[in-house]
């Protein structure tokens, strides 16, 4: 073991897996590495419990991240990056401050692209808010008829659901009968799960009265209309929610994709460029969620630990997607495993899984999720999980 830790890791972001990526260099680098966090932030926020708060039934835990870069044994340095010198290892902030290092991870995260005013994106700065007042709407009766509009393209759908089955329960408990419609992209409800949850998933659609059109991608052509592609049928409604799309960050000096996504190998390795990294959503796989950007991190920093002298063989991403469907009367757990190619047997490092589900960082968020313990004090029905290998 060494005195002091002489290999310098330079992590750009303090999202999810920037984070764990901080913990997992910790608990495998054997003293060796020298991590700083590279962030603008001063905050790290579980936007994936949003879904409550439209609906007064949780809000968005906050933990500063000085304190958790501090547990990771990390230095953490306020900036944004704004560009990579591979040559001479060294990136370049936006206040022009050049920071070197030996091994660089790339975990900024994407850039978000709203669709027009009068669509619904949660997600976007200020969703919550206006998620709220539609729902007060439809206490109201004056928002009768909902689309929930899954957008194609790089994203997480899994809020979608959640919205629309919390805002058919609320309209339910509320002695309204609005029409609700969730499109979707997708050949059948959450499909990435597999059958036997998408199937579950449908049934629980349906006794909730939710119409569900699949295999379509939708326009918003005017406010109030949305036009489903193929065939152009076109839906007539009081709001319409969706998400915001997703572009990559297009690092200068970085090569990327055409949508500005970093492409990775299994190692999270940047290819092409050397002691350069990327995990979460600034890489280019197609699904964006917190358990895998974490799952790609761990892959990302046990290479790293092992190029800096580290005695282990690093593993290599290998997706296990695991997520909870949250609503205020349930939460159901899912699982899947897969390559990007097919399913393989693979242990999972958790279950049941959280919202942030990091195999080192959500060790630190807390003893128990939020949705658990809510859960646990209003005597709430925790769902066993509706697919697991």
């Amino acid at each position: 073991m060494r005195d002091s830790p002489t290999y310098k890791v330079l992590i750009a972001g303090a999202g999810s897996a920037a984070l764990e990526a901080a913990f997992r260099l910790q608990h495998v680098g054997e003293d060796r590495i020298d991590t700083t966090i590279l962030a603008p932030d001063g905050e790290f926020a579980t936007h994936a419990m949003a879904v409550l708060i439209p609906f007064a039934a949780g809000d968005i835990p906050h933990e500063p991240v000085a304190g958790l870069a501090l547990q990771a044994g990390a230095r953490l340095r306020r900036g944004r990056l704004a560009s990579v010198d591979p040559e001479a290892h060294q990136v370049v902030t936006t206040e022009g401050e050049a920071i070197g290092y030996d091994a660089l991870l790339i975990a900024v995260g994407a850039i978000q692209r709203v669709p027009q005013r009068h669509v619904l994106a949660f997600g976007a700065p200020g969703a919550e808010e206006r998620m709220h007042g539609l729902v007060q709407d439809l206490e109201e009766g004056f928002a009768r008829r909902i689309a929930f509009v899954v957008p194609g393209g790089a994203t997480w759908p899994v809020p979608l659901y959640e919205l629309a089955l919390m805002a058919a329960d609320r309209a339910y408990e509320m002695g309204m009968d609005p029409e609700l419609t969730l499109a979707t992209w997708e050949r059948a409800p959450l499909e990435l799960f597999g059958a036997e949850a998408s199937d579950a998933l449908a049934a629980r659609l349906a006794e909730r009265g939710i119409a569900v059109v699949t295999g379509v991608h939708a326009e918003f052509p005017a406010a109030g209309l949305v036009e489903l592609h193929p065939g152009g049928r076109r839906l007539a409604v009081d709001r319409v929610v969706t998400m915001p799309t997703l572009e990559g960050p297009a690092v200068d000096g970085l090569p990327h994709d055409a949508d500005g996504f970093l492409a990775v190998d299994r190692y999270g390795r940047v290819q092409g460029v050397p002691d350069v990294y990327a995990a979460g959503d600034a890489t280019h796989h197609a699904i964006k969620q917190g358990g895998l950007a974490c799952q790609q991190a761990d892959a990302a920093a046990e290479a790293i630990a092992a190029q800096a002298g580290a005695a282990l063989e690093p593993e290599p991403y290998a997706a296990i997607l695991q997520g909870v469907l949250l609503t205020q009367r349930a939460a159901t757990y899912l699982r899947r495993e897969a390559t990007a190619d097919s399913l393989v047997p693979h242990e999972a490092v958790w279950w049941p899984p959280t919202k942030i589900a990091g195999r080192e960082l959500s060790r630190h968020l807390g003893r128990q999720s939020p949705h658990t313990a809510a859960a646990a004090r209003e005597g709430v029905e925790i769902h066993r999980p509706l697919v697991r290998a």
